[in-house]
This record gives structure tokens, C-alpha cells and sequence, in this order.
């Protein structure tokens, strides 16, 4: 859903149970229905069915937003890929193939409202659309840290900026991605998280834009991707233990059915030809029955490395977080501090999902054909990609060489 961390000192010790890492996708290429609508009558087909209209995915060079890209191509959209920094592709080739690349920063405030009616007031030469050139917006913005600032920056007024360029372009629909845990900030839970209530006001803003019927929207709230709970593979091959977060001192510990990067991003497609969730927000998660706990996945990855003997489980106490989270807080509010302030909030996003299920139980929320143990299989095959921004575990030199010696056996 978004990235952590900026202080890494911090983020070993509060972070730990939201682990990001790479994912490989191969792709089949799929026929599109080059008429601009499908017929009332056709049927829907997930992972197939392509209208043949014109697509945009802001946010493009996330971690999500690329695999939408390769999707929506792979499909047979023409698609635009839409990106603060076109030069990032070069590491993602292969990801863009077929798209055409769109530099633009949503986050320098592009929309204002001059005139009383509160039109849309975009300069003609620094249009993020152009009137006519898009009929649906993906759009798969997410703050890294998941801080307030940074989270009501781009989670909230990026993202309803570009809902609303999209609407004043002409645009159909607006597909979002969301977040499952958002669920946290409708109930208000009191541990509710920034971003999360972030999120929220974008979902509710979005509901009062698409009022009009001039363009609809689905949001998608995906549970955890699977770079989310694989980041200890490495870990676990070079002889230590799996690390969880005990929530009764008697083993407990949160569960979740997560799903692939390439599975979320043929959902987010889907949305393009069928109707069944317009005007709506659909929970997603992966294929796998009734999820996995922390603990059975430590000893999933044991088994599938063939590691000899019993798993090895190293459960840390729950109350660590609150002992970080209440320091932090104390500094941060007696020194004025905002990037204390900040430290303190990633070690309640810490503590979130450690505690929290990211589990969805309902049949109609399952979407996907890979499991979590085809992925680990995958990776424990052919390794997995360093991203500095999401991966707590490890580092790049241990991935690339966990990655060698499985090219060299």
C-alpha cells in the first residue's frame, strides 16, 4: 500500500512485521476488443476481457503502478504511463514496454479553483490530461513513509487532484488503489493510522465527485501484497531464525491472505470492463482459504528452503512497540519535533500490522490464481528484488548474492 521507512535506525526495530519486497511477473499477451465499449451482452472475463479505450496509470513507477502498466499493455489497452521521472523507467524496462511515457508531478498543486463557481482551472500546456485522450484513470499513488504530512499530500490531495483532472478531461471512470486497513479509519478505531483516515477522505471525496454521473469510480482495497511478508526468505536461508510479533506471550499472531503484484494488478484492470463493483469499494484479497499466520509462514519458508530440523521462530513480545512508539511520542511533544513526530507514527504503522489481521473471508473478496506458497517457491527458486524503500530485512548485497548462488546450482 505505501513504503516505509525514513529513519532506518527506527524502522528495523518498529517495522519489521511489513517486510516489502520484489515480485517477478510473466505475462501472456491477451487479445483486446478494439471497439470502443464492449457490447451491454458481452461477458466479463477477469484477466482477459479488454474494451479498448484509453488508459492512464498515475503513479506508474510504484511498485503496484507497474505492474498495472504491464498489465493494461499486456491486455491490449493503449496506455499511458504517467510518472514524476520518466528517467526511472531505465530500472523497469520491461515493466513499460508498449506504453507511452507521461512526465508529470501530481504533487505540485496543478488544479486550482479561480472563479466562483469553483471550476477546474488547469494551464494549457500543464494539462495532466488532455480533453478527450482518456477514458479511464488508474490511479495507484501511495506516500512512502505514511506519515500525516506526506499522507495527506499524496494519499489525499494528490490523489483527488488527479480524480479530478480525470473528470474534466472526460474521462469514464476513476479506478483507485486503496488500502484494506482503511476499514480501520470508517470504524475509527482509536489506533487508526493516518494514512488510513487519509485514504478515507479521498473515498469520500471521490463518492461526492462522481455524484454528477459525468464519471464513476471503484476503489480497490487490497489486503497486503506478498513483497509484504517475503522479506525474510534470505534470513531464514543463512541459519536465523523467522522473527514475529507475539501478541499473548503464548504465540498468537496476526494473519492475512495476501496477494501477488500481478494478480492485484489484473483486479485493478478488470475494473475498466466490469461494472459489478462502479460506485463501490471491493476488499481484495489472494486466493488462499483461510490466509496464513506469521508463524506458519516462518515455517512455510523453512520447508521449502529444506532447512533440517524444526523451524526456527523467534517471537518478540507486542509490548516492544509501545515502549518505542511512547518514547518517541514523549520526545517528539516535549521537543516540538515534527520528524520525532513522525518516527513516532511509523512505529504505530509498525505496530498495526503486527496486531492486525489483513485477512478477507468473504468468497467474492478472493481474487487470483497464485498462492503465498507458489510465490515463496518462486522466490526461494530465483530470488526476489531489493527495494530500498520496502524491504526491512536483508539489504541488496545478501538478495543478489541469495540470487547468485540459485543461478550457479
Amino acid at each position: 500500500m505505501m513504503s516505509f521507512c525514513s529513519t532506518r535506525s527506527v524502522a528495523f526495530l518498529v517495522l519489521c512485521s511489513t517486510i516489502h519486497v520484489g515480485y517477478a511477473f510473466v505475462g501472456v499477451s491477451s487479445k483486446c476488443n478494439n471497439n470502443n465499449l464492449f457490447a451491454a451482452n458481452q461477458e466479463i472475463i477477469p484477466g482477459e476481457s479488454c474494451t479498448g479505450e484509453k488508459i492512464a496509470v498515475v503513479g506508474a513507477t510504484g511498485y503496484i503502478g507497474r505492474a498495472v502498466v504491464r498489465e493494461s499493455v499486456r491486455r491490449g489497452y493503449p496506455t499511458t504511463a504517467v510518472m514524476r521521472d520518466t528517467s526511472k523507467v531505465k530500472n523497469f524496462q520491461k515493466y513499460f514496454d508498449g506504453s507511452e511515457l507521461r512526465q508529470f508531478d501530481v504533487t505540485e498543486g496543478f488544479l486550482s479553483n479561480p472563479d466562483k463557481d469553483g471550476g477546474l482551472f488547469q494551464l494549457a500546456d500543464n494539462k495532466l490530461f488532455q480533453d478527450g485522450n482518456v477514458d479511464v484513470v488508474v490511479c495507484c499513488l501511495a506516500s512512502r513513509t505514511g506519515t500525516k504530512k506526506d499522507s495527506f499530500a499524496i494519499d489525499y490531495q494528490a490523489s483527488l487532484d488527479v480524480a479530478k483532472a480525470a473528470k474534466a478531461a472526460g474521462a469514464r471512470r476513476f479506478v483507485l488503489l486503496s488500502a484494506y486497513c482503511v476499514l480501520s479509519a470508517e470504524r475509527q478505531d482509536p489506533y487508526a493510522l493516518q494514512f488510513q483516515y487519509a485514504k478515507l477522505k479521498l473515498e469520500n471525496e471521490i463518492k461526492l465527485l462522481c455524484d454528477e454521473n459525468k464519471i464513476d469510480f471503484v476503489s480497490v482495497r487490497p489486503t497486503a501484497f506478498f513483497k509484504s511478508v517475503s522479506g525474510q526468505l534470505e534470513v531464514v536461508n543463512s541459519g536465523a531464525p523467522f522473527v514475529y510479533f507475539d501478541l499473548d506471550g503464548n504465540g498468537k499472531c496476526a494473519r492475512c491472505n495476501p496477494i501477488s503484484e500481478p494478480d492485484l494488478a489484473s483486479a485493478l484492470i478488470d475494473q475498466i470492463a466490469d461494472d459489478s463493483h462502479k460506485n463501490s469499494i471491493w476488499n481484495l484479497g489472494g486466493p488462499d482459504e483461510q490466509g496464513y499466520s506469521m508463524r506458519e509462514q516462518g515455517a512455510m519458508i523453512h520447508g521449502i528452503l529444506k532447512k533440517d530440523g524444526e523451524p526456527k521462530l523467534l517471537g518478540v513480545p507486542i509490548g516492544i512497540f509501545d515502549v518505542i512508539i511512547n518514547g518517541l511520542q514523549w520526545a517528539a511533544d516535549t521537543f516540538q519535533s515534527e520528524k520525532l513526530d513522525d518516527a513516532a507514527e511509523l512505529g504505530r504503522i509498525g505496530k498495526y500490522y503486527a496486531v492486525e489481521d489483513m485477512l478477507t473471508t468473504n468468497e467474492s473478496e478472493k481474487y487470483g490464481k497464485t498462492t503465498l506458497r507458489q510465490h515463496y517457491e518462486y522466490i526461494a527458486e530465483n530470488g526476489q528484488e531489493y527495494d530500498p524503500y520496502t524491504t526491512v530485512f536483508g539489504n541488496a548485497k545478501a538478495k543478489a548474492e541469495f540470487q547468485k548462488q540459485k543461478q550457479e546450482q
